[in-house]
Order: structure tokens, then sequence, then C-alpha cells
């Protein structure tokens, strides 16, 4: 059922390689693998990668009904144009930081406008970091207007080691918390927790660090305002997210450097 090409990539879909992994094989667009996927899910009647694994060593999958099939096709086809609008959205960043010449307020702008809309979040904070002075929001995005006043009245401020963003600095790690209300520190009255949850009505809550040659830089924090965890996919997302703003950020330092030079 499978042309040449599709077994191929079929096979080394379900030896593990990525899209992006194939794609660089066959010298084809990521997307053009999705497209082969959905293709072949659709032609042997499978609907996960244990499914496609069978059926590529010769096990029957088991009859579906018309229903079940519908339901798959369109499943497949939402997820393909989610991973489409991802690309794009990925690519559209990377042609403004190209663009900006030094511009971080506009990349980091479109940064977290992106972050937000395909992590499907209300709003977003790029934090600034010195092991000195601690954390300051240096970019926001749709944040409400009472949390907005408040992280500028702190300026820069020191976080309690058990906030997200805390534990985030000292694991130079992806913190992701499921109800920012449940946790013991909300219940303990931490500014910055009561702030989150009361001013900013966030409930679920993902902060991925930004980390340079020289070290954290900063955090990459994005919040849902209903109790909806972030998925794996999500973090993937906020974290490449997050280092497309830490190369805006060098690239800002590098074209301000050249700048300086040019005016002694």
């Amino acid at each position: 059922m499978l042309s040449p090409r599709e077994k191929e990539i079929a096979a080394a879909y379900t030896r593990g390689d990525n899209y992006q992994r194939i794609a660089a094989h066959f010298h084809i667009a990521p997307s053009t693998v999705r497209t082969h996927l959905a293709t072949i899910y659709r032609k042997l009647g499978v609907s996960s990668k244990i499914e496609l694994l069978k059926a590529l060593e010769g096990e029957q999958p088991k009859s579906k009904s018309s229903e079940e099939q519908a339901t798959l096709i369109s499943e497949l086809a939402l997820s393909l144009e989610e991973a489409i609008s991802r690309e794009r959205a990925l690519s559209e960043v990377l042609s403004i930081i190209s663009r900006a010449s030094g511009d971080v307020q506009e990349v980091i702008s479109a940064v977290l406008g992106y972050a937000l809309e395909l992590c499907d979040a209300q709003y977003g904070i790029l934090f600034a970091f010195s092991p000195e002075k601690g954390f300051k929001a240096t970019y926001i995005k749709e944040i409400p207007l009472a949390f907005q006043t408040w992280l500028s009245e702190q300026g820069w401020f020191h976080v309690n080691p058990n906030t997200g963003l805390g534990r985030m600095a000292s694991a130079t790690d992806i913190i992701n918390i499921a109800d920012v209300r449940m946790e013991e520190i909300y219940r303990h009255g931490d500014p910055l927790r009561d702030a989150t949850a009361n001013l900013g009505g966030a409930r679920s809550f993902t902060a991925i660090p930004m980390v340079s040659k020289e070290g954290l830089i900063g955090a990459f924090t994005i919040y849902r305002q209903q109790l909806r965890p972030f998925d794996d996919k999500s973090l993937q997302l906020a974290r490449i997210f997050a280092d497309q703003s830490v190369i805006a950020i060098e690239n800002a330092r590098l074209v301000s450097e050249i700048g300086n030079g040019r005016d002694k």
C-alpha cells in the first residue's frame, strides 16, 4: 500500500527519528514529512506510532468503524495544521530576528505573541536575570494591568527559592506548575506567588531558562488563567521561543557593540 519513499519515511519515524532528521536525510521540508506521515497513517488505518510499527512488521490493524476512521482522519488533519502553523510561526520569528537590526523590543514582542498563540496561553513575560540584582520583568505581552503595575513597582527583585522562578534559576531547567494556587508557597503568602495568582489571575504556569554562553540571563514565562497544565508539546514550543529570545538579545548586543566600535 505504501510507496518506496513512504516506506522509508515510516521506517525512520518508527525508529525514533523526528521530522527534522527525516527531512534532512531525504532533503525535503519537515512539513512534507508530516504530509507523508498523514498519508501513511490513512493508508494503513493506524492512529499511533506503535500501530504503525506493528503494521510495518506485517500485523494487520484492527478494523475500525467508519466513525472511528472519520475521527482519526480529522485528528490527523488538525495535528497537521497545528504543526504547519508552528513551523510558519518559527520561520516568521527567524525572519523578524534577521530584519530587526538590533531592535530587541520588536523581536521579543513578536516572539511572546507567537508563544501565547501557539501555546494557547493568556499572557507572557520575559524576565531579565542578574546574579546580584535578581529578576526584572523586561518584556510583557497581554499581562493584566494590576500584575503589570506590581511588577513595574518591584523593578529588580530577588525571589524565594521555592517560587517557580527560584526553582528554575537553581536547576537551570524548565519548571512546569500545574496549579499555582495549590502549592504551599501560595498558602504562605509569598509576594510574587500572591501577585501571580491574585493580580495576574494565573492558574497554570511554566518558566523556561534563557541561557547564553555567560550562563542564565533570564526566564521566559507563560501563563494560563484556567487550570490547564502545559503539556510536553507546549513546553517544547516554549523552550524554542525562549531560545529565539536569547538569539535576539545576543544579536542586539552584537549590533550595539559594532555600532559603538564605529563611533570610536
